[in-house]
């Protein structure tokens, strides 16, 4: 099987988590047939440099289109600001490339359906790089639900909140920075994962601003058509549990850490705990998607199947809904 060779666009911090798994990834016989680090642009072509000797890269660009015109370039992961999203993986996909995209996938939906019309244009791989819809605590989760052992979920909750207000990215508009796009997506994503593609009859929500303008602090209630009720809360000012819990008729579970499961605790109706479940350890967590994009290359897939397009679609226009409820726009979109 070809190995899929992997560039980096953009050198920022996620950037540099990504290559240190790529470099992991090419080092354990599980993935070493499947991906090679291989290139990374920056809009400086030192930082490039540095960067790709850092990490041991053979090749480093100093321009983005420098990159996707590279023909050995096969899979480009995506990690610059919301706002790029789109633009840039339009580019690459017209230039024949595939494309992982750091999460929020685009800053509207309006972008993400522009991105998705090009992967469908191509034929080229289009993915969301949110790590959690990758990981094997997702299926360890859908399998403690299905196994009744905390009856029927009546309700979920979720939380990420972490201070990062000295972030530049966060705070700006023009970034499309705030808590919705940066952290607010995963407590998202966690309660779509297990409500699946059961329909919301309503939201309810609120937030608080940042003296920039962007959300700082939010909280949101979603009531699904079959009953259940889910609440999440995301922030840039605060720290939180970052619990994720899942409320049944039976019993109730408590996922450690949203962004990341840690463990996995079930409940009985007498607030004991009646099992414990670790999840697998792993090289950094990112080398489930990269390992899905991978092979999803391969296969001639526009789409990962852990986080197919309509799931995409769903949380992008979710999220454009709530940034109306609460009269947020982003200069790009006035």
């Amino acid at each position: 099987m070809a190995r899929i060779r992997v560039a980096i666009l953009g050198a920022g911090r996620i950037a540099q988590h990504m290559a240190d798994t790529l470099v992991k990834m090419a080092a354990d016989s599980r993935y070493a047939d499947l991906v090679e680090p291989y290139a990374v642009a920056a809009r400086d072509a030192g930082r490039a440099a540095d960067f790709a000797t850092k990490y041991g890269f053979p090749v480093s660009y100093g321009s983005y289109e420098e990159l996707v015109s590279d023909p050995n370039v096969d899979l480009v992961y995506i990690a610059t600001p919301h706002n790029l999203h789109a633009e840039q993986a339009i580019l690459c996909m017209k230039a024949g490339k595939g494309v992982l995209v750091e999460k929020a996938f685009g800053a509207n939906a309006a972008q993400t359906r522009e991105m998705l019309a090009v992967a469908k244009e191509t034929g080229m791989l289009c993915a969301e790089a949110i790590w959690t819809r990758y990981m094997p605590s997702r299926g360890m989760i859908d399998d403690i639900i299905a196994s009744g052992i905390i009856g029927d979920v009546q309700a979920i909750d979720a939380n990420l909140c972490y201070p990062t207000t000295a972030k530049a990215r966060i705070t700006d508009p023009a970034l499309a920075g705030g808590a919705l796009l940066d952290v607010g997506v995963y407590p998202i994503n966690f309660i779509d994962m297990i409500m699946h593609n059961v329909p919301i009859a309503r939201i309810e929500s609120s937030m608080r601003t940042y003296e920039t303008g962007v959300d700082a602090h939010n909280s949101m209630t979603f009531y699904y058509e079959n009953g259940v009720m889910a609440t999440a809360q995301s922030s840039i000012l605060c720290h939180s549990d970052r619990m994720g819990s899942v409320w049944g008729t039976k019993g109730y579970m408590v996922c450690q850490n949203i962004n990341n499961v840690e463990a996995i605790d079930v409940y009985d109706g007498n607030h004991t705990i009646i099992a414990h479940y670790d999840v697998p350890a792993q090289l950094t967590g990112y080398e489930y998607e990269v390992a899905s994009a991978a092979k999803a290359l391969l296969e001639g897939h526009t789409e990962c199947a852990e986080m197919p397009h309509a799931d995409t679609m769903r949380i992008m226009e979710l999220m454009d809904s709530l940034r109306r409820d609460w009269n947020l726009t982003y200069p790009f979109e006035r």
